[in-house]
C-alpha cells in the first residue's frame, strides 16, 4: 500500500501565564516582570524556519490544516503579535482554505474589546479555560477569574464575531458533588458554545496538588458524574466524539482530530512537541522547555530538546494511544497509512481485544465497544510491544 501523507498541523506554544495553577503539569511559567513577547514571536518564526530546513521534503509543499496556540496563556500575547506570527507562517507555508486557527485563553487575562483584534489577526476559534462556574471551586483550583468573568468573556468573544468557541470544564473537583458538576455543564451549555471539553481532574506528578492532594471524589463518584454529564450534553445536542470532547454538528476540533488520527504536526516554541512522517518512519521532535533557553537558541540546533524516530515495535501502541480515544473509531486501513506497518503487526492484540469485548469485530473499522471505552487504558496497553 502506498502511503499518503497525513494532514499537517501547526502547534505554537506560548509558555507564560499569570500564575501557575496547582494541578497544572504543562510547560507553563508564571510571569515575572514583563516578558519580551515580541522577541518570542521572532524566535517562533526562527524555530519554524529551522524546522522547515531540517524536515525538508517531508513537509515541503504540504498545506497547514490547522493552527493551535497553546500554553501557558496565549492571550497574554497581543492580537498584533499573533497577527505577526500568522502572517509569517503563511509566508513560509501554504494554508488550507478555511484552516482552523485556535487560540487558548483564560477569562481573567483578556481585556474587553480584544477579541475583534484576534479575529482580524486570523484566529477563528477560541478555547476558554473556564474549568468551573463555581467560585469556590475556581478558588481551590487557583484560577484567577470568577464565574461571572468567564460568562462575560465568552459573550464578548461571540459579540466580536467569533462563532466557534470551546469551553474547557473539569470534573471530580475537590469535594464536588454530582449536582455541582451538572450545574457547571448546564451553565456552560447556556452560553451556547460550539464545543465542550469535559475532563476529569487528575493528580499529575510534580504539581502542587500531587504534593498536597485535595479531597477528590472517589472513582465511583467520578464515574457517576461523567455518566450524568455525558447524558446531559447529549440531550443538549453535543455529541461525544472523543473521550473528553463534545461538539455540535460539524464543530469538532480539527486540530485535535488530527492528533487523534495520528496526523502530522510541527511543534514550535518552548517545550513544543511535533511529529512528522518521512522516508525513515514517524519522527518526533521536541524543543527545549525553558523560555529563556529557547530564546537564547532561536533557530539554532540547541533549541531542540530531543529528536527520534519511533521504533516500529512501538508504533502500534503510539497509534492506538491516540486513535482509540475516538468514540466512532477510525478506518482500519488508516493504521497502515499512518504507521507504514502491515495489519499483521496488530493481528494478535486485535484478536484478544475483540474476544474480551473491548473492540467491535469489524473488518473495516477500529472501534471500541462501550466496555472498551470504560477500560480504555487496558485496551491500549494490549498493543504495547
Amino acid at each position: 500500500m502506498s502511503r499518503v501523507p497525513p494532514p499537517l498541523s501547526l502547534y505554537v506554544h506560548m509558555p507564560w501565564c499569570v500564575r501557575k495553577c496547582p494541578y497544572c503539569d504543562f510547560n507553563s511559567h508564571g510571569v515575572r516582570g514583563t516578558p519580551d513577547y515580541a522577541a518570542y514571536v521572532d524566535a517562533l518564526l526562527a524555530d519554524l524556519d529551522a524546522d522547515l530546513r531540517d524536515f525538508g521534503a517531508a513537509v515541503h509543499g504540504r498545506a497547514i490544516h490547522s493552527v493551535f496556540f497553546g500554553g501557558g496563556t496565549p492571550s497574554l500575547f497581543s492580537p498584533e503579535l499573533v497577527h505577526r506570527f500568522l502572517d509569517g507562517a503563511r509566508a513560509r507555508l501554504p494554508f488550507d482554505a478555511g484552516a482552523e486557527v485556535t487560540l487558548e485563553t483564560n477569562p481573567g487575562t483578556v481585556e474587553h474589546g480584544r477579541f475583534d483584534g484576534y479575529l482580524a489577526a486570523g484566529v477563528n476559534r477560541i478555547s476558554f479555560g473556564v474549568q468551573s462556574f463555581d467560585n469556590d471551586k475556581l478558588h481551590r483550583l487557583g484560577r484567577i477569574h470568577s464565574s461571572q468573568e468567564a460568562s462575560d468573556a465568552v459573550r464578548q468573544a461571540q459579540d466580536a464575531g467569533i462563532d466557534n468557541i470551546n469551553i474547557d470544564l473539569m470534573y471530580a473537583l475537590p469535594e464536588q458533588t454530582l449536582d455541582g458538576a451538572l450545574d457547571d455543564v448546564r451553565r456552560a451549555v447556556a452560553l451556547a458554545p460550539t464545543h465542550l471539553s469535559h475532563y476529569q481532574l487528575t493528580l499529575e506528578p510534580n504539581t502542587a496538588f500531587a504534593a498536597n492532594p485535595p479531597p477528590l471524589p472517589d472513582d465511583d463518584a467520578a464515574w457517576a458524574i461523567q455518566d450524568a454529564c455525558q447524558a446531559y450534553l447529549a440531550d443538549a445536542g453535543y455529541g461525544q466524539y472523543e473521550v473528553s470532547a463534545y461538539a455540535l454538528d460539524d464543530r469538532r476540533c480539527r486540530h485535535n482530530l488530527n492528533y487523534w488520527r495520528f496526523g502530522d504536526y510541527l511543534g514550535i516554541g518552548a517545550g513544543a512537541h511535533g511529529k512528522v512522517s518521512d522516508a525513515n518512519g514517524v519522527r518526533r521532535r521536541w524543543k527545549t522547555r525553558l523560555p529563556a533557553a529557547f530564546l537564547a537558541t532561536a533557530g539554532e540546533p540547541a533549541r531542540i530538546g530531543g529528536d527520534s524516530v519511533i521504533d516500529a515495535d512501538d508504533l502500534p501502541f503510539e497509534y492506538m494511544l491516540n486513535a482509540l480515544r475516538l468514540v466512532d473509531g477510525v478506518p482500519l486501513d488508516d493504521f497502515s497509512q499512518r504507521t507504514g506497518l502491515p495489519l499483521d503487526a496488530i493481528a494478535a492484540p486485535l484478536a484478544v481485544c475483540i474476544r474480551k469485548g473491548w473492540l467491535h469485530d469489524d473488518p473495516a473499522c477500529l472501534h471500541t465497544t462501550a466496555l472498551g471505552q470504560r477500560f480504555l487504558n487496558d485496551v491500549i496497553e494490549a498493543f504495547m510491544a
